[in-house]
């Protein structure tokens, strides 16, 4: 049976008389009222109806305190046994989740309820629903202006053992040994004793914790027979090649081994070179949608968008307007339209973008043109000799062809097809041109030809903007993205999370970034009421004044004593 409550009408009375005038103004200034009156009602509760019968069973939980309660768990980072404490106990949260009752049915919940709701949340997608209307609701009461945002991603590390290839090899056979023990007890009992005891003893688990490095290339070749030999031996049966412990032995065989043509006892296994094995390759059994990168390692990337304004305009509160979960081997060159499609589904697009390299090729810079947006981001690569010219210093018509050279020569001929341009300039002229060495003018048969793309213009527009003071001042704002994946981490440990699994790392990252903005924009209003007052409008008045007076006063005094120092050290010189 489904049970919500009626949170927008208002209470006759006061649903908190204990609260005296001073508890109730610091509950009031925190982010508890901020989710009662703006967040607790947008929550999308019809949506999780579907998993509950709207007559028979039992009533549920109020389904608002629980979606509440599951945002709120995540913004405080809290595991499950104190976020049942904090639900029965913090007055804060009741006031937040507008809990009036003391009674149990109310104001207590058990583990038990919460993992039920996360897994209807994430089987539902509905993390993402919750992020959407969190962020639309605060925009639209701060009136946030998302014209310019930046973006930029951070690497989080979810709740799983950090494998070597030995390691990685050693868990996926145990685990498929375990599983078919549990669910195929007659096959299990078939297999050889020593193999089993390799993997499923402590002697034989001691045996792979403690191999040389000068071993370990014996040892994988080893472990890679193993695999192979259970791969083959159960790729008949059906009830084992379904089980999912199986697909990740036939997995790692696939990505870790080569096999050599042959059938049966024939064939031979070899262990590949670790630069053969591809990033999004199994890098642990016990979370098999994590990647790989390179340099961070294991795990998964977050990527965030977030608004921003200048010093120049009006302050507005900072929001999280787009998230994005991957495993960790993707690269950031394909996430910028995604994230764009992202913030314009919740009603944020932006007008302008920052980003780092990765994000601006070419390709995005293009598609993001057609989504009448702007990307800001440094080129890729740099010519190999500063001093040469580019296509930047040839003099162009409006369609892009060329019409003078850097020293003012015509080309005798052009031409363009399918974004492809060819200018010839005559052999006399470029032979004699005291700029022939840093030109990108090739010498051919009948003459001088200059070769481009549209995509080369581009590219080399945007190196010469780089260079420009406008590109600088904009491109500065991209950094602040890092005090945004600072404060995310700090307040709710996004980087090192208690789950697996990309649906559970998506939820909790999605929920986190949900409790970043409501803190935000809690800080934000006090902000606004503080900078209204009378106080401190002439507090700050007096402040720029002092500033401006203790300048003038400290450049006096060094000078003075500048001048007493060079005093001092002529007649010293003088003297001497």
């Amino acid at each position: 049976m489904i049970y919500t409550k009626d949170h927008k009408t208002a209470d006759m009375f006061d649903p908190f008389p204990f609260l005296g005038p001073k508890r109730k103004e610091r509950i009031e200034a925190s982010w508890a009222k901020l989710f009662r009156e703006h967040i607790l009602t947008t929550l999308p509760v019809e949506k999780v109806f579907s998993k509950y019968d709207p007559v028979m069973g039992a009533p549920t939980k109020e389904l608002y305190a629980m979606l509440g309660l599951m945002v709120i768990q995540q913004m405080h980072d809290l595991t499950d046994e104190q976020a049942v404490d904090e639900f029965a106990y913090n007055i804060r949260w009741h006031y937040a989740l507008n809990i009036t009752s003391t009674a149990d049915e109310a104001a207590y919940v058990c583990p038990k309820t919460l993992w039920t709701m996360r897994a209807h949340l994430t089987e539902l997608n509905l993390y993402h629903d919750i992020f959407n209307q969190v962020t639309q609701k605060l925009a639209e009461v701060f009136a946030v202006d998302a014209s310019k945002q930046r973006i930029d991603s951070v690497h989080i590390f979810s709740n799983m053992r950090h494998l070597g290839r030995i390691g990685l090899f050693v868990k996926t056979i145990k685990k498929f040994l375990v599983n078919l023990k549990r669910h195929h007890s007659g096959l299990y009992a078939s297999l050889e004793k020593s193999l089993v005891d390799r993997y499923l003893t402590k002697r034989g688990e001691a045996v792979f914790s403690m191999v040389k490095p000068s071993e370990s290339i014996h040892t994988l070749a080893a472990l890679a027979e193993d695999v192979f030999a259970l791969a083959q031996r159960f790729k008949a049966n059906p009830a084992v090649t379904g089980m999912n412990s199986y697909q990740l032995l036939a997995r790692l065989l696939k990505e870790q081994c080569h096999v050599e043509s042959g059938q049966g006892e024939s064939a031979k296994v070899s262990i590949k070179a670790n630069q053969e094995v591809a990033s999004d390759s199994l890098q642990n059994p016990s979370d098999p949608d994590a990647g790989y990168d390179g340099h961070k390692g294991q795990g998964y990337q977050v990527q965030l968008a977030e608004n921003y304004n200048t010093a120049e305009e009006k302050n507005t509160l900072s929001l999280l307007t787009a998230v994005m979960v991957e495993p960790a081997h993707k690269s950031d060159a394909q996430a910028l339209i995604p994230m764009l499609e992202a913030t314009a589904e919740a009603g944020l697009k932006p007008a302008e973008v920052v980003a780092d390299t990765l994000y601006g090729s070419d390709e995005n810079c293009e598609q993001a043109k057609h989504m009448e947006v702007a990307v800001i981001s440094p080129v890729k690569g740099r010519p190999a000799d500063p001093e040469a010219l580019s296509l930047t210093d040839f003099s162009r018509n409006p369609m892009g062809d060329i019409i003078a050279c850097p020293q003012g020569h015509a080309p005798e001929k052009t031409k363009g097809h399918a974004g492809q341009y060819t200018a010839m300039f005559q052999k006399a002229f470029c032979e004699s041109c005291a700029c022939q060495k840093q030109c990108p003018i090739v010498v051919g048969k009948r003459g001088c030809y200059l070769r481009y793309h549209n995509k080369d213009l581009r590219l080399a527009l945007r190196r010469s903007r780089e260079a420009t003071p406008e590109f600088r001042d904009t491109y500065r704002y991209r950094a602040g993205i890092e005090a945004a994946i600072s404060q995310v981490d700090r307040l709710t440990g996004i980087k090192h999370l208690r789950v697996r699994g990309l649906a559970a790392v998506s939820f909790a990252a999605f929920l986190k970034a949900a409790g970043i903005n409501i803190l935000r924009a809690a800080a934000f209003r006090i902000q606004e009421k503080l900078e209204h007052t009378p106080i401190f409008v002439i507090f700050t008045w007096l402040f720029h004044a002092c500033k401006r007076r203790f300048r003038f006063i400290s450049r006096v005094w060094w000078s003075w004593q500048a001048g007493q120092a060079l005093k001092t050290s002529f007649a010293a010189f003088y003297t001497a």
